[in-house]
């Protein structure tokens, strides 16, 4: 029998196994294998180990290790699949980096740190550094994940995504709603008036959960009564959580219609302090209806649930939070150059190769408001490179291109305008941050140099790319203290690269486009455009943009022109900034 079991280890399983033994041979006072490797129900190979911990440094508030450990290590079928490691005590329970008190999570991130090249014995190093730093209190417990509810993912597929980008008020129990947006999201908000709302509550747990939330109703008011402390437990609260839970619960569904399942949000404290981790569930329509009967049927004004009068199976399904909140959530561009276009207000002259590339690129960056203006009309040909779909094409090109950004995020405002440039200008200059002009128009050029004398005007920018390949890029920048607008600087700018021979790839910006250099892309009187595909010029886009963030970030005011090409541009991969004279 042993045999038949053995031989279905996979080769990965048996290669491992093998490991584990040599290393005990070698290593017999540290390591010890304490019983035969045996297959589990889950395909998973189980081998129980000991390791010599007393002589590792101990510091306060460090994992309580004793002289010599025993683990329950977990091998998988297949190298993919990182190590698992246990333990069957509650000793544990409650310090960082360990799941629901027992599963110790040596890997944070087992894409880039678990390495099956080095074999499988590198998994005991592993462990053993990881209690080297747990004893030693050496863990920054606001790196563990979801540390705050036993550190595993709680997720019932199926479910919609929670988006969360307000906190509540500190109270026990606030009442809230949930807008469906789609069949896969939810938006939580704390005011009435929507149309397809449904009531949910926030209820605030008193203490971490560091053994999860459970699946089942019955497990989760358990839990919400069970305190734990690092290491042992400790006595129930005075007043039990569970109750008010329920009957927040009950008192939320009775306001909900008959046949909706009832959701809730846990606002989780963390254990090092801090805003409280955020844990959404529901329980299912006939939980929910079960609830609002029972809220009906009550004798007394007072509302108490009784929670052994439910069907101790009921389940609780848990939905992914998308947490948003402000105190949170660090955007992931924030010490980045476009980091400078969040909350600012924006023109972008022309939507067509570079503008309608520029203009994503800065309303994904945070911009508060972006005026869209061009004249033109969306064609089947401009998809090759403009960030337009085959749905636009009829569509006015300063229209569909705004239709694309307020898709992007709910907290910013655009405008489209199917001139040149806005009817009120005047009006709108008081308010604004930022022009980019990536019309190619010699008259708007000539328009900017005019606004550039007035007080108190905003930056000023132009953009353009090569008519040959699409892989060279040019950006010339007027500050607001700088009398000379974008298109005086970038005439200057021009006298200096064609006397610079080594900018030779770059003069094609200050000639007239060759033959070469354009084609006609319907036969007939079709206008001349330029070569050049979305990569490249998408490409050419995302690097102007970033260097005009660096303008719009700096403390000190700064002029003139950006040369930049792409890796396989003429140039090569090429940076040179020419400043103002």
């Amino acid at each position: 029998m042993t045999r038949r079991k053995r031989n279905r280890f996979t080769d990965w399983q048996e290669t491992a196994v093998r490991e584990l033994r040599a290393v005990a041979a070698a290593f017999p006072d540290d390591f010890q294998l304490l019983d035969r490797p045996r297959l589990t129900g889950l395909g998973l190979v189980q081998a129980r180990i000991q390791l010599r911990t007393g002589d590792l440094a101990r510091a306060p508030h460090g994992l309580p290790l004793q002289q010599q450990e025993e683990f329950l290590l977990r091998i998988g079928p297949s190298r993919l699949s990182p190590p698992l490691v246990e333990v069957d005590h509650h000793r544990f329970i409650g310090y960082p980096h360990v799941l629901q008190g027992r599963r110790l999570c040596i890997y944070l991130d087992a894409a880039r740190e678990w390495d099956p090249q080095r074999g499988f014995a590198s998994a005991i190093d592993r462990l053993y550094d990881w209690l080297a730093d747990a004893a030693a209190a050496r863990f920054d417990p606001d790196a563990a994940l979801f540390h705050a509810v036993g550190g595993i993912l709680h997720h019932t597929p199926g479910t919609p995504t929670i988006v969360v980008r307000k906190s509540g008020k500190p109270v026990k129990a606030q009442p809230a709603f949930l807008t469906v947006r789609s069949a896969h999201r939810q938006d939580l908000h704390y005011g009435g008036g929507h149309s397809s709302h449904r009531r949910t509550m926030v209820f605030q747990v008193a203490d971490p959960l560091p053994l999860g939330a459970g699946t089942r109703l019955h497990d989760l008011l358990t839990l919400l009564d069970t305190t734990i402390a690092p290491g042992a437990f400790a006595a129930p609260p005075p007043l039990p959580q569970a109750a008010a839970f329920l009957t927040a619960l009950a008192a939320t569904a009775s306001r909900n219609p008959a046949g909706a399942p009832q959701a809730f949000i846990l606002a989780i404290p963390h254990p090092t302090g801090g805003p409280p981790h955020l844990l959404a569930g529901q329980v299912p329509a006939v939980a929910a209806d079960e609830l609002r009967r029972r809220v009906r049927n009550r004798r007394e004004p007072i509302l108490n649930i009784d929670a052994g009068m439910l069907d101790n199976q009921t389940p609780v399904e848990w939905c992914t939070v998308s947490d948003e909140r402000d105190s949170v959530t660090t955007r992931r561009d924030a010490y980045r150059p476009t980091n400078a276009y969040q909350g600012k207000t924006i023109h972008i002259w022309g939507c067509g190769g570079l503008g309608s590339w520029i203009a994503e690129f800065i309303a994904r960056a945070g911009a508060k408001r972006l005026i869209l203006c061009d004249p033109g009309a969306v064609t089947g040909g401009l998809l090759v490179r403009q960030n337009f779909t085959e749905d636009n094409i009829g569509e006015a090109k300063a229209e569909a291109l705004r239709q694309r950004l307020i898709a992007i995020g709910d907290d910013i405002a655009v405008e489209a305008h199917t001139n040149v440039i806005p009817d009120d200008l005047a009006t709108l200059l008081g308010d604004t941050d930022l022009i980019v002009d990536a019309t190619i128009s010699r008259a708007i050029g000539q328009l900017l140099d005019e606004l550039a004398k007035a007080a108190g005007r905003p930056l000023l920018a132009q953009v353009a790319t090569d008519a040959g390949t699409t892989s060279l890029g040019l950006l010339t920048v007027s500050d607001p203290t700088n009398p000379s607008g974008p298109n005086a600087i970038d005439q200057k700018s021009g006298k200096a690269v064609a006397a610079d021979g080594a900018l030779e790839p770059f003069h094609t910006f200050w000639r007239d486009v060759s033959a070469q250099d354009e084609l006609t892309p319907t036969r007939g009187c079709s206008v001349p455009t330029f070569h050049g595909s979305a990569a490249d010029i998408a490409a050419v886009a995302a690097s102007l943009t970033s260097l005009l963030g660096s303008h719009l970030a700096g403390n000190e005011p700064v002029s003139g022109t950006h040369l930049i090409g792409l890796p396989h541009s003429p140039a090569g991969p090429f940076r040179r900034f020419i400043p103002a004279a």
